[in-house]
């Protein structure tokens, strides 16, 4: 009996390698062209100089944390309406026009701020473009998820030495705790994209009157409010079978090495870029820098985050939430290509919300906000709009 333990896990981590193969065989065959014309060390320098110059991700703004009611730390950063007509940034405390002061008295109305949440594996900085867009013309709050980017790590999963999963709820949460110190008074925007729209629902869900009191308009960017457990990731169904039943397991021994699979990670850097971008874009020709720009966000999440969280998405189901959303402007987007959050789930959210506005992105996939930083821009612009958070440009 005592040989049979081994013996098993070998035989779980044989399908697991087989239907994980399964997953990355579209991304290694493009990989394995590349290979053919472009030698690994070109391909080190090219990624070297993309970092070096691409702007992607250095855009910052006023530092704040904010405490968790877990005690976890939560990093934000708010870009502040500077009259002179620019965004003010770090130390910059010149957020309030004195005009507003003497036309409102000693205290001027809060303005609108506009909350960001970004997704599962990625930090603040998958809003880059929005973020250039908005500065200056509007008040702005930019976070990382709990165990992402510069926020702490949970302290149930830092005590616990990793393994102890992070729910959609707590999340939920999160978000309070940020909004209660970066933006304790005045209207929001909402704005979600993946699991930061989950994040959204679950504050909502928690927090009702806040949405009734407080939040003017919903951004839910490539996001579910559920059945996240059906999604086939382009697989064909006997494939994916195969994934879900054993990924839950393989990711927890893998977040039980970290160290082993960061090793691992680098060493098949070209296979793992290769994934990246088949789950993050739908169109072919992404430009290379904002490719690299995602895949940075992505590596920089830890094998034993990404295990803690996983868990959550295939209990996720806040569809009964989306009802608080419906006196108020909402936007629905997703990539038509998204494999990660297929735009069948934005259509459902749309259903439930029939005074919404859907848009479906032609040609993009998961990562939308990057790959069409234009197109989501002008809808959310016009959702500030609507929701009277910026006026109407004519």
């Amino acid at each position: 009996m005592a040989a049979a333990g081994p013996a098993a896990g070998w035989r779980r981590a044989g399908i697991a390698g087989a239907a994980i193969g399964v997953l990355a065989a579209g991304a290694a065959a493009g990989v394995a062209v590349e290979r053919l014309t472009v030698g690994r060390s070109m391909r080190r320098r090219a990624r070297l100089a993309l970092d070096a110059t691409a702007p992607y991700g250095s855009l910052r703004g006023r530092p704040g944390h904010a405490t968790a009611d877990d005690g976890t730390e939560l990093y934000y950063e708010v870009d502040e309406v500077d009259p002179a007509g620019g965004a003010s940034g770090p130390g910059d405390t010149a957020g309030t026009d004195p005009r507003r002061r003497r036309l409102f008295g000693r205290k001027a109305p809060a303005p609108v701020t506009v909350v960001f949440s970004h997704g599962y594996c990625l930090g603040q900085d998958s809003w880059h473009f929005q973020r250039a867009a908005l500065r200056g013309l509007v008040r702005t709050v930019h976070w990382d998820q709990r165990s992402h980017g510069r926020s702490g790590r949970g302290r149930a999963q830092a005590a616990a030495g990793g393994g102890v999963p992070v729910g959609i709820d707590q999340l939920g949460r999160d978000l309070k705790a940020v909004i209660d110190a970066a933006a304790p008074e005045g209207p929001l925007v909402l704005v979600g994209h993946s699991m930061g729209g989950m994040t959204i629902m679950a504050l909502a869900e928690r927090y009702p009157e806040l949405i009734r009191d407080r939040v003017a308009a919903v951004a839910l960017v490539g996001t579910s409010s559920g059945r996240l457990d059906e999604v086939s990731f382009g697989l064909p169904v006997a494939g994916m079978k195969a994934v879900r039943r054993v990924l839950p397991g393989v990711l927890r021994a893998l977040g039980s090495q970290p160290e082993l699979v960061e090793r691992g990670r680098r060493a098949t850097a070209d296979l793992f870029a290769g994934l990246i971008k088949r789950y993050s874009f739908g169109s072919k020709d992404v430009d290379p820098a904002v490719a690299r720009f995602a895949e940075r966000l992505i590596e920089s999440t830890p094998i034993d985050v990404v295990a803690e969280f996983y868990p959550a998405f295939a209990e996720h189901d806040k569809s009964a939430a989306l009802a608080l959303f419906r006196d108020i402007p909402v936007l629905v987007l997703a990539g038509d290509k998204d494999l990660v959050t297929p735009s069948s789930h934005s259509e459902a959210i749309a259903d439930r919300l029939p005074d919404a506005e859907l848009v479906i992105v032609p040609d993009a996939g998961h990562l939308v906000m990057l790959e069409h930083p234009e197109t989501v821009t002008d809808r959310l612009a016009d959702l500030l709009v609507r929701a009277g958070a910026v006026p109407e440009i004519r």
